[in-house]
């Protein structure tokens, strides 16, 4: 039997007149992310590493009116601020703000794992995230309201032999979501989402040459592809998810349901 295609109904323009950040966003997941934030309504500021495939982003998206998009490294504090800044000065105050750069330079048992290498993915995945969030609090989340989504990992729910220090900084990160959403409730909610494998340049690794034989270990028979993740994240940025937060949604073909990740 045939997997289903993700679903390709248009959205509603549920977030009409806000403003977002999504960091990692020139490609892949965030990409997607960003895509349907625009055609629910709301302006999207674009952060990721090289400015040209940014600006090819931005034009993806429709151009100055709905995108714009500030280049450097998500951990980089002065980096944080300039994105504030610049979104302030184009199209006024952030209301939402999407975690989803990540990291995984290591592939290999956790007792080979150059330290160094585990400094920096926990440095990228977990303490820029919330470096991000309090940049968003400085500059007034909290008073104004808003929300945060943060991309996890089906590898921070369950052990993930080779990636297991990756799914270890994801497991922090959706810790740093509860503890944040009990923190920055009632005015702010903080959910994050758990992605199992999306197709993707950051995860052909797990599925290139194989992808059949991969997908056949999910109930719903196929991998991931980035909408499958926007639509999710675009629902927890919604008022549609006004009572939700502090939660972590796992959207993964039903992978787990399975026992694998």
């Amino acid at each position: 039997m045939t997997a289903a295609p993700p679903p390709t109904s248009s959205p509603a323009r549920r977030l009409e007149g806000r403003t977002a950040i999504v960091t990692g966003s020139s490609r892949g997941i965030g990409l997607g992310i960003a895509e349907r934030l625009v055609a629910e309504g709301a302006r999207v500021c674009l952060t990721a590493r090289k400015q040209d495939a940014l600006d090819a982003a931005v034009q993806f998206l429709g151009g100055a009116e709905v995108a714009m998009a500030v280049a450097g490294r998500a951990d980089d504090a002065a980096h944080q601020e300039a994105v504030f800044a610049a979104v302030g000065e184009r199209f006024g105050d952030v209301d939402l703000l999407v975690n989803n750069t990540g990291i995984n330079p290591a592939y290999g048992r956790l007792v080979d794992l150059d330290l160094d290498v585990a400094r920096k993915i926990v440095e990228v995945n977990c303490i820029a995230a919330l470096s991000w969030v309090q940049k968003a609090v400085a500059h007034g989340l909290e008073s104004r309201g808003g929300a945060i989504v943060n991309v996890s990992s089906v590898a921070g729910v369950r052990p993930a032999p080779g990636i297991g220090f990756y799914g270890a900084s994801k497991a922090m990160l959706t810790h740093l979501t509860e503890e944040l959403a009990v923190e920055l409730g009632p005015t702010v909610r903080v959910n994050a989402v758990a992605p199992a494998v999306v197709k993707t340049r950051f995860a052909e690794a797990l599925y290139e040459g194989r992808e059949e034989q991969v997908a056949a270990g999910y109930p719903l028979g196929r991998l991931g592809v980035p909408e499958d993740i926007a639509g999710v994240v675009a629902f927890l940025l919604s008022d549609d998810a006004a009572w939700i937060t502090g939660q972590l949604l796992v959207v993964d073909g039903g992978l787990l349901l399975k026992g694998g990740v």
